[in-house]
């Protein structure tokens, strides 16, 4: 590298990476720039480039995409406000508004003759524009994502584009046919608004040049598609952006490793490089010299002069006759005919559209596009010519019309800000195609399809488990549903206004019911349903209004609740309601912000209500209820994240797709619901996004994983599963909780979660012998402390003991002391208390509390200290360790609810000798350590629970202490023996 390329500020952005164009006009004077956060376009002097020759100023959001006609007279531009402008160049002067889409624009093309325009973007279609009077020829549909690259094969044949799944197609231009179409052959650029995909046709038009999947461009056949060759260089990362030169001999690209490579196409090798200190996106080679313009993310532009060696053939040697050969050799551009005719023309008739509908200053354009009808034999002379001007003036005519009915419902547009806040949408819905069948929602349960025919819809509920019950009957839909919900008890339906004879409507259908009838309908005048939920007796309608309505499942208008700001959606679970709203506009980085708020329909009650995070300049994708009934949110970047209670109420990355990712064919995890440990999804390959009902959708089930730093011991996958337990365990003791709570039998529950301790003891003994293997004893030594079973840290000494470590089990020998001496069954470190049912009531927030993200916790964090409701009781009023020692005095039942009588509570009478355990008096040493009689415990044996009087536990201590004067004994014996020996 010879040398550093130096950029001048010539956009001023928002500090963060944004798209960037940058062109060269034929003649080499000016360069155009522009940014996808500046609504201005800049006309700069190549000679000084941040010297700017103009600035336009007719856009009101950023401009994306930038293309110059052939001869530079003509500039347009695309923005994300939707619309496509023309403006004369190079003085700037805007000409009119061509064509408008109803999402932003992402890439703009000229043909070789300048007869026709092509613009593309998140809209699903190409449109074909003639420039002659900005009519749409065509509009090619045919991909599925944003499409972001354009180019026009030199012979005027082809359309080649590629989208942001890297798929590419090959048009034909005069049927609008699709020729040949490689999929996901360029690499994925959904998750960066400011990266795109390109590619472009060779002057000669012989190969079309893509970006490829391995840091290389591939060069693809004009006639074929097949692949020819790869330029594989010094690019570390994919390549963004490529340039062919004007004679096609050499070509620049620029990869996101913030390098921009020269290539000698004929020798396949790179000849120049430049590193610079921000990724280039846009490059542009010089017409008529030896010189390439750059720019970067951040809006700066450099001139590279001398790209390609002296000593080397210049890059501009030849591209004459390729120019003359691509044109027939035909002088397109008459530069002395400068000013548009003053007669009645076309250009007048036009002209009425203030400015909508075509460009005035076109009578250039339009002459070299009647020359390329003429050589082309598509019109029969002068009289051929009138016909095709008039036939021309009759579409401009209709153009009008539609012009003014476009300005008159886009009138709002001024309002739009960027970037732009996510819409409403249902979980488990798919977007609406044309002839086919979608779904309203799928998830654990079943699903809800439509299909569109003339008029009206036709609905059907489909269950997995085809078992469960009779098949629901299909509907017929006249009012347009395009939200629904579904659960075990029935489903709701809802439509968006549609103007005034048809307003929004709610419909809840019941799957079973006693009465007949038992189907309702709500009407909303001058408002509209956003999102739909359904629980358990209730259904929630969410509207424009920012309006939370409730009905009951018999169609009583409960309650009418307002929210802080626009819906995204909603989700329900029996009594348990959630909606995310937008908090406010979107951050300039493009990051979402969301509200979420979780009530408790059937008291009243606010759960939960704060900040929904999300992974950076992603957005919503799924929003939910785990079959357990715990809260879960996906973003586009593929992060599952789980509600948890702890630290106050926070939110737990428990899956990313980029991880669980096996090959480059998936590009999507569409998701179906998640349980305790498992994640139910749809695995979509490319270039789809969103499974399709036919054929059926194949479930796959993936496990959840935090996302773990790489340990220094290798152990990541049992670190993993320790959490994943935990937060199980921290699940089912907040059920318990809630059940002994109401008063209800938490037996099953208890058993459940002594299991699960156990099983978190298990892996922390593997921990354990990790960190022994690697030398971590402190670590190991925080594990045996967190172990919360007797037999687990016996089984810790035994082991330490077993790896010739004395040290390390002489601690653990006084962490098992120290428990037995104190009573209690909770790690010293972590004082816990253990509650029985009386005492969890009088610790637990009730309903009514609401639990803020990032508010202090006001219960112990159940990670960090497990415990098990309805074991040995303990005062209430006392905490921690001290509650194990002054319980001790006081009789160890003190506290304990009676439980409610059930078809077994005779096995735990305290009178039923055969259901009670022996007592102290009558165990053995071993057996005494950690026992308690089951008329004080109803739930699985406590090792460590506290002995029922001071008495006993003297006795466990004294049982300890002979155990060790016996070996100390043993030991002086042996010490006398080996004397007597060697004095003999």
């Amino acid at each position: 590298m010879k040398r550093s390329l130096k950029l001048r500020e010539a956009h001023k952005g928002t500090g963060s990476p944004a798209l960037c164009s940058i062109l060269w006009d034929a003649d080499g004077r000016h360069l155009v720039t522009s940014n996808s956060s500046d609504p201005s376009v800049s006309i700069h002097d190549a000679s000084h480039p941040p010297k700017l020759a103009k600035e336009i100023r007719e856009h009101k959001d950023g401009v994306t995409a930038l293309a110059l006609s052939p001869g530079s007279n003509s500039l347009a531009s695309g923005s994300v406000d939707h619309s496509v402008k023309i403006y004369s160049f190079p003085d700037g002067e805007f000409q009119s508004n061509v064509t408008r889409f109803t999402l932003p624009i992402r890439s703009l093309a000229f043909n070789k003759s300048g007869s026709l325009l092509a613009a593309a973007g998140d809209d699903d279609g190409i449109k074909l524009i003639a420039t002659i009077d900005n009519t749409i020829s065509k509009v090619l549909k045919g991909h599925r994502g944003p499409v972001t690259g354009l180019s026009f094969d030199p012979s005027n044949e082809f359309l080649a584009s590629v989208d942001t799944f890297g798929t590419v197609i090959y048009w034909e231009l005069s049927s609008g046919k699709q020729m040949h179409t490689l999929k996901a052959i360029a690499p994925n650029c959904d998750a960066d608004a400011s990266l795109i995909n390109v590619l472009g046709w060779s002057p000669n038009g012989e190969t079309l040049a893509v970006p490829g999947l391995k840091n290389d461009v591939v060069m693809y056949d004009r006639d074929t598609a097949e692949k020819m060759f790869t330029l594989k260089g010094d690019h570390e990362r994919p390549v963004c952006f490529l340039a062919w030169s004007p004679n096609g001999k050499y070509m620049a690209t620029a990869g996101l490793d913030k390098q921009v490579l020269i290539w000698d196409v004929d020798l396949r090798q790179d000849i120049e490089r430049q590193k610079n200190d921000d990724r280039i996106c846009s490059l542009a080679w010089k017409q008529n010299g030896n010189a390439l313009a750059v720019i970067d993310v951040m809006g700066k532009i450099g001139i590279w002069e001398s790209p390609v060696p002296s000593c080397m053939k210049s890059p501009t040697d030849g591209a004459a006759d390729l120019q003359a050969r691509g044109t027939n050799g035909l002088l397109l551009f008459d530069e002395d005919d400068e000013t548009p005719s003053a007669s009645g023309s076309l250009d007048d008739a036009i002209d009425e559209s203030d400015g909508e509908s075509a460009p005035v200053g076109h009578k250039r354009l339009r002459k070299q596009s009647i020359s390329d009808e003429i050589c082309d034999g598509d019109s029969d002379g002068e009289d051929g010519l009138l016909r095709e001007i008039e036939s021309r003036k009759r579409s401009a005519a209709k153009h009008k019309k539609h012009t003014r009915d476009w300005k008159q419902g886009n009138a709002s547009s001024s309002n739009y800000t960027r970037p732009k806040m996510q819409e409403a949408f249902q979980p488990g819905s798919t977007p609406a195609e044309a002839g086919k069948r979608r779904f309203l929602v799928y998830n654990m349960l079943g699903s809800i399809t439509t299909i569109e025919n003339e008029g009206y819809s036709h609905v059907e509920v489909d269950f997995h488990d085809t078992g469960r019950g009779p098949r629901v009957p299909a509907m017929t839909d006249y009012f347009g549903f395009t939200m629904a919900a579904l659960n075990e008890n029935g489903s709701v339906f809802s439509n968006p206004c549609k103007g005034e004879k048809n307003m929004s409507t709610l419909m809840y259908r019941p799957f079973s019911s006693w009465a007949n009838n038992s189907e309702w309908l709500m009407r909303f005048e001058e408002e509209e349903v956003k999102a739909v939920a359904l629980g358990t007796g209730w259904v929630a309608a969410i509207t424009n209004l920012n309006l939370l309505r409730i009905f009951t499942e018999g169609g009583l208008q409960r309650h009418i609740l307002c929210l802080n700001g626009p819906v995204v959606t909603a989700a329900g679970y029996e009594d348990t309601l959630a909606v995310v709203t937008h908090a406010s506009e979107c951050l300039s980085s493009g990051d979402q912000m969301l509200d979420v708020l979780v009530l408790n329909i059937s008291e009243g009650a606010k759960l939960v209500e704060g900040r929904l995070p999300l992974s950076p300049t992603s957005c919503l994708t799924w929003f939910g209820f785990s079959e357990e009934g715990q809260l879960g949110s996906y973003d586009s970047k593929g992060v599952l994240r789980v509600f948890s209670h702890q630290y106050g109420g926070s939110w737990l990355p428990v899956f990313s797709a980029e991880k669980a990712r096996k090959s480059e064919d998936e590009t999507y995890y569409w998701i179906v619901g998640l349980n305790a440990s498992k994640l139910f999804c749809i695995i979509c390959k490319s270039p789809n996004c969103y499974p399709t009902v036919m054929p059926k959708p194949v479930l796959e089930l993936l496990s959840l994983s935090f996302p773990l730093a790489s340990s220094d011991l290798g152990a990541a996958d049992l670190e993993g599963e320790l959490m994943m337990s935990q937060l199980h365990l921290s699940q089912t003791q907040k059920k318990i909780r809630e059940l002994a709570t109401a008063g209800l039998d938490t037996t099953a529950l208890d058993d459940e979660a002594f299991n699960t301790e156990a099983a978190i003891d298990r892996c922390m003994l593997r921990l354990i012998a990790s960190c022994c293997n690697g030398d971590k004893l402190v670590r190991a030594t925080e594990l045996a402390k967190s172990l919360s079973l007797e037999k687990s840290v016996k089984g810790a000494i035994k082991l330490v003991t077993a790896l010739k470590l004395p040290i390390l089990a002489e601690r653990f020998s006084g962490i098992l002391e120290e428990r037995l001496f104190n009573g209690c069954r909770t790690p010293a470190a972590v004082p816990c208390v253990v509650a029985s049912p009386s005492t969890i009531t009088n610790h637990v927030p009730s309903s009514s509390d609401t639990i803020r993200t990032g508010a202090p916790a006001l219960p112990p964090s159940p990670l960090s200290c497990p415990r098990f409701p309805r074991r040995d009781a303990i005062d209430e009023k006392a905490r921690g360790i001290e509650a194990c020692k002054d319980a001790g005095d006081g009789d160890a039942t003190a506290g304990v609810k009676p439980k409610p009588p059930s078809s077994d509570s005779g096995k735990h009478e305290g009178n039923d000798k055969k259901g009670e355990m022996p007592s102290s008096s009558t165990m053995d040493e071993g057996d005494l350590n950690g026992r308690t009689n089951l008329a004080q415990s109803r739930g699985p044996t406590n090792p460590f629970a506290k002995t029922a009087s001071p008495r006993e536990r003297a006795s466990l201590l004294e049982s300890i202490r002979k155990m060790k004067r016996a070996e100390n004994e043993k030991d002086g014996k042996y010490s006398n023996k080996k004397v007597k020996v060697q004095k003999q």
